[in-house]
């Protein structure tokens, strides 16, 4: 693993809000908008950006946590911007401080964490916690 980075510096992932994205479970449609749930996964991808120029062919990252705080809605056809922020890196775990914004309205704050591991911990770990 190596780190280019330094705290404050940024990574950002456009995105633009489809009906996939919507607010929906097995039941049906909740809300016509960005659910919390994509913009996780919009969140997490920031932050992965970092982690695709740290890891070493043999590693790759892993995500630890997420939280947001939604703070407004996102409409279909809307374009997200998902600013990521290193934050720190200690041993091999990176956290980011998160912002979505829709123009200058923002979405959603948050912070992410992820590990970057070797591949084979990785598929020891999956592989032992089936049994």
């Amino acid at each position: 693993m190596q780190n280019p980075f330094k705290a404050g510096d940024t990574k950002v992932y456009r995105k633009t809000i489809t009906e996939a994205d919507f607010a929906q479970f097995e039941v049906g449609l909740v809300h016509p908008v960005c659910s919390t749930f994509a913009l996780a996964q919009a969140m997490e991808w920031a932050s992965r950006l970092f982690v695709l120029e740290m890891k070493d062919p043999d590693e790759e990252g892993i995500g630890t946590m997420v939280h947001i705080d939604h703070l407004s809605p996102a409409f279909l056809g809307e374009t997200l911007e998902v600013e990521a922020s290193f934050k720190s890196l200690t041993g091999n775990a990176l956290h980011c401080d998160i912002t979505v914004k829709a123009e200058e309205r923002v979405v959603a704050t948050g912070q992410t964490g992820q590990k970057i591991l070797k591949k084979e911990k990785i598929n020891r770990l999956l592989k032992n916690s089936r049994n």
